[in-house]
């Protein structure tokens, strides 16, 4: 069958992404912790010991170098790093920068994430986002982490800032990115945006070192039906385009994107029946990723961008190919149009805690062993590894980003 190769630029960054509380274990000290072992919580299960990637991250470093990735995102834990009001751990410091020089001895790029959703409890306690003195606290936590960031280029403040939002608006953890989202807390919204310049303006005592925020994208498609592309600006500006437009003058926007919702004159749409879709129940749409760039290239007045999440929840791996093989026929196209992206962090690099929903929703390029929490690779890692390593992509002429 003919085939073509969609070569990429010189020192893109393939890589996949983690979050702290989602894989290291035990993160005792945060607010997430907290809510997880409450009599009515919500949430179908604990984090408990997740991935133990808190103790074995240089096994997950290495195997990531090996497949063939050149990059690693990350986050940093403030409630490790901070656990008490105003007491920083060095211990806790030094167990993130060992996470760096091991990046590092494996010609990995580090892409450090200093807020992935959790907060210590303290800061919960004291008002979470919504305390007069957010902005101040994010920044001197910044100031604490500032000094192990030596050789560090991209760092992401704060994750999804839209979804933090929704979360405080009222929203359910199970549904961070799906059909029907809260309306944010448009407060937390204005104070999670002067964190995140309040941060950056810490960083720049750092040069080398380019920092921006990370934006869940939901690639918004209006129906046919009168009043659809209103109601689409209506809905989705407080929860998407603002978070984009803020973006404009930071070092880099991280593009999270992994489904699309349709807007009707009322609002979002369920997914169809028969459409495919993952162990969210998101609709399986490869396209997402591009979609998200070119609207957060348009929107952040041209940002440099990265794509810092994408990915797929499966039991069956050779979808996980098939939607990574889409998203980066896509994500190719769209730099092909001028859009500038310097890389691709796949979501998972580990099945992890999945929130509300408990460790079902496998994400991950790598499985691991719920007893003895020994590692496997799978082949959608091997492939992904194959092509990073080529900087290229094989495209077949035939579909390979959808069924019949």
């Amino acid at each position: 069958m003919p085939t073509d190769t969609l070569r990429f630029p010189d020192g893109f960054l393939w890589g996949a992404a983690t979050a702290g509380h989602q894989i290291e274990g035990n993160n005792i000290g945060s607010n997430w912790w907290e809510m997880e072992h409450r009599p009515d919580t919500h949430v179908v299960e604990p984090s408990g010991d997740a991935a133990d990637s808190y103790h074995r991250f240089g096994e997950d470093i290495r195997i990531l170098a090996e497949l063939g990735m050149n990059s690693y995102r990350f986050s940093i834990e403030w409630a490790r790093i901070e656990p008490e009001r105003g007491a920083v751990s060095r211990a806790e410091l030094a167990h993130y920068r060992r996470m760096i020089d091991a990046c590092l001895e494996h010609g990995v790029e580090p892409i450090v994430t200093l807020m992935h959703f959790t907060v210590p409890r303290w800061f919960e306690h004291d008002g979470f986002w919504r305390a007069d003195d957010a902005p101040e606290l994010f920044a001197r936590y910044t100031e604490s982490v500032l000094p192990i960031l030596d050789d560090v280029h991209y760092v992401c403040t704060i994750n999804e800032p839209n979804i933090a939002a929704m979360l405080a608006g009222g929203e359910k953890a199970e549904n961070l990115v799906a059909h029907g989202l809260a309306f944010p807390d448009l407060h937390v919204a204005d104070q999670l945006l002067a964190s995140h310049k309040a941060s950056r303006e810490v960083l720049t005592a750092r040069p080398e070192i380019l920092s921006g925020w990370t934006v869940a994208t939901q690639a918004f498609h209006a129906t046919d039906e009168e009043g659809s592309a209103e109601k689409l600006q209506e809905y989705g500006h407080p929860r998407d385009f603002w978070y984009l437009e803020n973006a404009a003058g930071d070092d880099f926007l991280g593009v999270q994107a992994y489904t699309r919702t349709f807007i009707g004159p009322e609002g979002p749409i369920p997914v169809a029946e028969g459409v495919e879709t993952t162990l969210t129940g998101w609709e399986f749409y490869p396209p997402a990723a591009e979609l998200g760039l070119r609207s957060a290239w348009e929107l952040s007045g041209q940002v440099p961008l990265m794509v810092t999440e994408n990915g797929i929840a499966t039991a069956d791996d050779t979808r996980r190919h098939a939607y990574i093989q889409g998203a980066l026929e896509g994500i190719h196209r769209a730099m092909a149009d001028g859009i500038d992206v310097r890389g691709f962090q796949y979501w998972s690099l580990l099945d992890n805690y999945e929130w509300a929903s408990g460790f079902r929703p496998t994400f991950g390029l790598l499985g691991w062993d719920r007893e003895t929490f020994a590692r496997q690779v799978k082949p959608s890692a091997r492939w992904y590894g194959e092509v990073a390593r080529a900087n290229a992509l094989t495209v077949e002429d035939a579909d390979t980003t959808s069924r019949s």
